[in-house]
């Protein structure tokens, strides 16, 4: 259990204009990834602006959030993520438990992704389907939208990384012709303190994939642990993701790149909190291996594995956790 500990609010995120990585010139490009590079060296978290992303898809899809949480618990039920072989669909509050000895998460959630794209929990089949409400026949219109956006951001955020590696721009283009990508809608109520049993908004965790891409709305409540061990605060910038890297880079970087723990308090005594993070990873079989370029880097103790093998663990030990307690 990590016993919860408030932030400092000295330090800060940095916030990368990602516009130079569009360019055709590739020394502009490269000034943009060494910045994804230093950031990645640190809290392995970094905001990003200029990103493509329409305000009216964002400014969307949160509202869809709070739409969707506000429906009768009987009609979210209706669409419970135990009906489904690859977690689509609703999941209720306190189903989770990120932090292993920590009580549940105090959060609900919905989770959706591209029908037809392979799925973390089925051995990385092509059968997925969605799960959505029959009373809110737009959220899937929308979120296939949002998905469809989010895909062509992850894989220009793959690239930049790999850049960022002094890696070819299209190293991890083989394992995103069919990547796996998950979006959720998470609700986390107000809490005016920590609960019993060290309960939070989202226990405090790393995320186990490649990158998050997360839209939040202004409550604010995100805390990120920096490279020294302290916690920090993300707040809400307008305009602009919060990226993180996920488990698999530092595994792919021998430690170099950071995948920081983080978690959720929502302080906020009258306001619920929403956010929409999106999970991007190389397809289900891809294999993550050391780079050969980052032997330098110091933590060689991860061994190789693919992408599913790792996810669907994670997927069995954090439910599984939430069912214990």
């Amino acid at each position: 259990m990590l016993i919860y500990q408030p932030p400092t609010a000295a330090k800060f995120i940095p916030v990368i204009d990602l516009e130079g990585s569009f360019s055709e010139d590739l020394e502009t490009r490269k000034k943009v990834a060494w910045e994804v590079h230093k950031a990645s060296r640190d809290t392995g978290f970094f905001y990003i602006s200029n990103h493509r992303v329409p305000e009216e898809v964002t400014v969307g899809q949160l509202a869809l959030a709070r739409e969707f949480f506000a429906l009768p618990i009987e009609e979210k039920l209706k669409i419970n993520v135990t009906n489904s072989a690859s977690m689509r669909g609703y999941e209720r509050m306190s189903s989770q438990a990120l932090d292993d000895g920590s009580m549940p998460d105090l959060k609900e959630g919905f989770m959706a992704g591209i029908d037809g794209l392979q799925a973390y929990v089925t051995k990385g089949a092509y059968n997925s389907k969605n799960q959505y409400p029959e009373s809110m026949p737009a959220l899937s219109h929308a979120t296939d939208t949002y998905l469809q956006t989010m895909l062509s951001l992850g894989r220009h955020l793959l690239s930049v990384l790999a850049l960022s590696l002094d890696l070819p721009e299209d190293y991890f283009s083989q394992g995103v012709e069919k990547p796996m990508i998950t979006t959720r809608l998470l609700h986390y109520p107000p809490q005016d303190k920590i609960g019993e049993g060290n309960q939070l908004g989202a226990g405090a965790h790393t995320d186990w994939g490649m990158l998050t891409m997360l839209l939040q709305d202004d409550v604010g409540g995100l805390e990120v642990r920096n490279a020294d061990g302290e916690w920090v605060r993300a707040p809400y910038i307008p305009g602009t993701f919060v990226v993180n890297l996920g488990d698999m880079v530092p595994l792919l970087t021998n430690g170099l790149y950071h995948s920081n723990m983080h978690r959720v308090l929502n302080t906020a005594s009258d306001r619920h909190r929403y956010s929409v993070p999106t999970f991007f990873d190389p397809n289900y079989f891809y294999r993550i291996e050391p780079l050969a370029s980052c032997e330098a880097a110091q933590d060689r103790s991860a061994g190789e594995c693919t992408v599913g093998e790792h996810i669907a663990e994670m997927y069995a030990k954090t439910y599984g956790n939430a069912t214990a307690a």
